[in-house]
């Protein structure tokens, strides 16, 4: 392909990307690995150089642009080599029209900025959208911290978690054999840190509410042997199958999932009310923690859908806290840095059960600061994902 088609290209999948922000389709990921099984003729150099033309325009784009061609125009208005391409050849864009609007550009809304805990200052942004890095973590039960050095010898350890070994982006670490044998996971620090923020112990009953595909489930069962009784909870059927093959390549046998039905989950958990030593509540949020891996997640909040999440969470929470036993601890966490879906969704919390108490002091020196009765980390203070968690403790 020339370098015009390239781009060209690309402003057909930004054109998809877009409408599926706008619409609540599917993920950019999934967009542009079906436009390049649609274009078998692009060879690899082509496939990567329209994935950068594609993922550049979104890290460089705040909102959803009208066309994936302005999106573009903006990317080219500082690449005079782009903007040269824009020559009207077959297969590549049309030349560019004088005064020809182009995408707004900036970390995001002005109308999403304005949610921002409090912490999240304007010079954070560039690390919130740069690449992020590839972390792995040990999985105890077959493989230690020591191994991954050997493994893969161009990383370095992460500061705070005695599991996690770092990579460059885009390292193809999953295609070792090493990962295939479980002896480790692709899991960003700050869900290492969540983890094992939970201070669970082996012996105890622990419920994941929000299990998802059970990356936290597994840090959860290495970092107690292998020995406690988890129980791990999603009402997503495709997303909690995948846990179970990789419990077992992970040599994590006591792990037991359950499928519950939306607005049914407090029935469905009858049997487990007062009875867990810690539950985990990895809530759905807006991911604006996560923009390093997927920018156009920008472009997708709305304000009725960051209402739906704060129901979701409000109600997630008080689920989880029911399974509580005395004594014991719940963790909330979102992979966001919106005030209303961590330190307000905890006060909140709070408000509702006056006898439950915030906990402190349970992640490494130096990572996170304190947000209200939680903790906030983000990329640029603590090398990780955007994320809030906090400990809250039930009375005896």
């Amino acid at each position: 392909m020339t370098p015009a088609a390239r781009i060209q290209t690309a402003i057909e999948i930004l054109d998809a990307i877009a409408a599926a922000a706008r619409e609540g389709g599917a993920p950019a990921d999934a967009i542009f690995a079906e436009a390049m099984r649609a274009r078998r003729y692009a060879g690899s150099k082509d496939r990567r150089a329209i994935r950068a033309h594609v993922y550049d325009a979104i890290r460089l784009v705040r909102s959803a642009p009208v066309s994936g061609r302005a999106a573009m125009l903006a990317l080219a208005d500082a690449d005079p080599d782009m903007a040269g391409s824009f020559d009207g050849s077959p297969y590549g864009p049309a030349p560019i029209a004088e005064d020809e609007p182009r995408a707004e550009t900036g970390l995001a809304a002005q109308a999403l900025v304005d949610l921002f805990d409090p912490l999240v200052g304007m010079d954070e942004g560039s690390a919130m959208l740069a690449r992020a890095s590839l972390d792995l973590r040990a999985n105890r039960l077959k493989a230690t911290v020591a191994d991954l050095a050997r493994l893969f010898a161009e990383g370095e350890a992460i500061p705070g978690a005695p599991d996690g070994w770092r990579l460059p982006p885009e390292t193809a670490a999953a295609q070792h054999p090493a990962y295939t044998d479980g002896a480790f996971e692709v899991q960003d620090a700050a869900s290492q840190y969540a983890s094992a923020a939970l201070d669970a112990s082996p012996g105890q009953a622990i419920v994941d509410l929000c299990a998802g595909g059970g990356g936290k489930t597994l840090a959860i069962a290495s970092l107690t042997d292998g020995d406690a009784e988890i129980l791990a909870c999603d009402t997503n059927r495709a997303r909690l199958q995948q846990l179970s093959p990789r419990a077992e390549r992970a040599g994590a046998t006591r792990i037991e999932t359950r499928l519950l039905n939306p607005d049914q989950e407090s029935e469905m958990l009858a049997d487990w009310q007062r009875r867990a030593d810690r539950v985990f509540v990895d809530a759905p949020c807006s991911g604006s923690g996560t923009w390093r891996r997927s920018p156009e997640l920008r472009w997708r909040l709305t304000p009725s859908r960051l209402d739906r999440h704060l129901a979701d969470q409000a109600k997630l929470i008080d689920i989880g806290a029911d399974l509580v036993a005395p004594g014991g601890k719940l963790l909330y966490a979102v992979c966001s840095i919106i005030a209303r879906e961590g330190r307000v969704q905890v006060d909140e919390f709070l408000n509702r059960h006056p006898d439950w108490t915030a906990d402190s002091g349970y992640l490494p020196e130096g990572i996170g600061r304190a947000a209200g009765h939680g903790f906030l980390l983000t990329p640029a203070h603590d090398g990780c994902d955007g994320f809030f968690l906090a400990r809250l403790t039930r009375p005896c």
